[in-house]
């Protein structure tokens, strides 16, 4: 079977974790934390970056950060992960989602607007793939209406808009380090803003509400609960693992880009056909080769296509069911507008594998298989 996805390894991994126990100090905010954070800085031009336990956990500091109070709204596609929601829901906000554009998957900035309402907070959008969203239309919204922008950017990363990092644009940008994203810790994300003004409370917050992180730096000489937090700290080894595929985060891209290249240039026939569509990348956008999807005619024939593939040995899925149709989506917020394109287009797509370690024959044979379906 072609595993659908497998965490990349690139090798150096196993030294730095050793290099870590070693070291003596496996909680977090050591030396591999840190590295990770300094090197994110610099690589993707941003003025801080908190390495965390997830991406969920880093939007939920973005939603605290944003003072999100019961009753706001905060606004986002519904075509996207749970956590996207989550995190604001937990802060007592009603969730308002927005259709999505057909062509990228991305949250339609057109209709971003007639969203607002006197509650609305901030908006989120989510770049799906790592396909930036029209950030230039999203952050004149937002400031014309003196609104937070915080960026799901958990696909995203080393992704650019316009030559700037995902995650970098709006007031809070959110990483993942999950085992199914280009780079990897296993589970982990980073939470990434520009503004010092948000530093202290941050860290306090990261810090289960301490300013432990003063304390470290000699600012002061015992630390003490300052405020509401939580533990968002990864641990040394995670961060070690992660800090080993930054390292080489050119190599596992050239890697990635050249399974996507493949799979566009060889499925580009059955396009022309209108058997399928395939992704589509606006120019002012560098996409980072997070996946590789297809859209097909419609549900039924998704559904005989990932059986197809999975009778001949190779592990395809599709993503999400679209959040204001579900029981909590029902519950925790409303879609504002018509629903024309996020149920329609989630239920054509489907993802083919991908991940740095999948040999290129396998890709050959993912394709080959592809074609020999009769029944688009």
């Amino acid at each position: 079977m072609i595993d659908f996805n497998r965490p990349a390894f690139v090798g150096s991994e196993l030294e730095y974790i050793q290099d870590a126990i070693h070291r003596g100090m496996l909680c977090g905010d050591g030396i591999y934390t840190k590295k990770c954070s300094q090197w994110m800085e610099k690589e993707f031009d941003v003025s801080r970056v908190m390495l965390t336990t997830s991406c969920t956990h880093a939007l939920e500091m973005a939603a605290f950060l944003c003072d999100i109070q019961p009753g706001d709204e905060v606004i986002m596609p519904s075509y996207t992960f749970v956590s996207t929601a989550d995190a604001f829901v937990l802060r007592g906000a009603k969730i308002v989602f927005v259709d999505i554009r057909p062509d990228t998957m991305n949250l339609d900035e057109k209709l971003i607007e007639q969203a607002i309402t006197p509650k609305t907070k901030v908006i989120v959008p989510v770049h799906y793939a790592g396909v930036a969203c029209e950030m230039d239309t999203i952050m004149d919204i937002a400031h014309r209406h003196g609104l937070k922008v915080v960026e799901d950017a958990a696909q995203g990363v080393d992704a650019c808009y316009k030559g700037k990092a995902l995650g970098t644009i709006g007031d809070f940008g959110c990483y993942s380090f999950h085992e199914t994203k280009n780079f990897t810790m296993g589970e982990g994300g980073a939470l990434l803003f520009q503004k010092e003004e948000y530093l202290e409370k941050a860290e306090i917050l990261r810090e289960k509400g301490t300013d432990r992180s003063k304390f470290f730096r000699g600012q002061v000489d015992k630390y003490r609960w300052m405020d509401y937090g939580s533990s968002y700290l990864p641990s040394e080894l995670n961060a070690a693992y992660l800090y080993a595929q930054l390292e080489a985060k050119d190599k596992i891209q050239k890697k990635r880009m050249e399974i996507y290249e493949y799979y566009h240039r060889n499925l580009a026939d059955l396009a022309a056909e209108g058997k399928v569509e395939q992704p589509y990348v606006p120019q002012e956008c560098e996409h980072n080769a997070h996946m590789y999807y297809l859209k097909v005619k419609d549900m039924k024939v998704r559904t005989r296509l990932l059986a197809y593939l999975r009778e001949n040995g190779i592990c395809s899925v599709f993503h999400y069911v679209p959040l204001h149709s579900a029981p909590a989506g029902q519950k925790f917020g409303r879609f504002a507008g018509e629903d024309v394109y996020t149920t329609k287009e989630s239920e054509r797509l489907l993802r083919l594998p991908m991940f740095y370690n999948l040999d290129m024959e396998d890709v050959k044979r993912i394709v080959d298989v592809i074609h020999k379906f009769q029944e688009f």
